[in-house]
């Protein structure tokens, strides 16, 4: 069970305390918990509780910023009595486009989502704390990496930057990308694969990008594959074969442009 305290104000003041059923989260599937309201010595009025989901991204100013991507105002205006206590249940939606944080159970780098929980006292006290959630694929995306898996692409990196992504159906002002170096057949041709997913409520989009002149990435010099179906037919599709057959594409095209050049 996931526990985060915020302290109190100061010994007069109320205390909150968020509780999550689990620990872990998946993009389309709500988190549930409650939410520990505690008067301190005298009675107090909360004007809002609020709690929203952020991730870290990276902009023009580099890594270590966050975005703010969902929130849930919880309650508004509770009158408490001097030291009692309040359990607010909650269910907060996780956006279908919440990057991942894990695979397999372990953590990612340079990536993290997080649930934060504000307080405001009337009169405009306000205090808010920051706990870091961990986010593992949907079913359907870790078949997507499997497959990269299975057919010897070595992982690179991950990270989430600000902008969107052209002919995608995003929704949010930043999207999550994964990078693979070509397993040996073809890497003598195409040096890295870019992973991008962007879902929504009834589908699954896959772009690849594969990196074929070792420039700046993506770029004119790559070659995309845009993968786009219902949840149902993403998961019953045959990854590893989708991938290989994309891949052996993209490098003989680039072989038959380099002879012809």
């Amino acid at each position: 069970m996931f526990h985060r305290t915020q302290s109190a104000f100061g010994i007069s003041d109320p205390s909150v305390e968020t509780w999550l059923d689990s620990p872990h989260a998946v993009p389309g599937r709500p988190m549930t918990g409650q939410v520990y309201l505690q008067a301190g010595a005298s009675a107090a009025e909360v004007s809002r509780i609020t709690l929203s989901l952020v991730a870290e991204v990276e902009g023009e100013h580099g890594p270590g910023s966050t975005a703010e991507f969902f929130r849930l105002v919880l309650h508004r205006d509770i009158q408490l009595s001097a030291g009692q206590l309040l359990i607010l249940p909650f269910q907060l939606p996780v956006p279908w486009e919440t990057p991942i944080t894990a695979v397999g159970g372990a953590p990612l780098p340079r990536t993290a989502v997080g649930l934060r929980t504000e307080l405001v006292v009337a009169g405009g006290a306000e205090r808010d704390g920051l706990d870091w959630v961990q986010v593992n694929p949907m079913p359907v995306q870790n078949t997507v990496l499997e497959a990269f898996t299975q057919l010897g692409f070595s992982f690179r990196e991950v990270g989430v930057a600000t902008g969107r992504v052209p002919d995608l159906p995003q929704e949010m002002g930043f999207h999550q990308s994964f990078a693979f170096a070509s397993p040996a057949p073809f890497a003598d041709r195409v040096d890295e694969v870019e992973l991008v997913f962007v879902a929504g409520e009834h589908e699954l989009c896959v772009l690849l990008a594969a990196d074929r002149r070792g420039g700046p990435f993506p770029d004119e010099g790559s070659a995309f594959g845009h993968f786009r179906m219902s949840h149902a037919d993403a998961q019953a599709c045959d990854w590893t074969a989708v991938i290989s057959g994309w891949l052996a594409l993209t490098a003989e095209r680039d072989r038959v442009n380099h002879d012809h050049a």
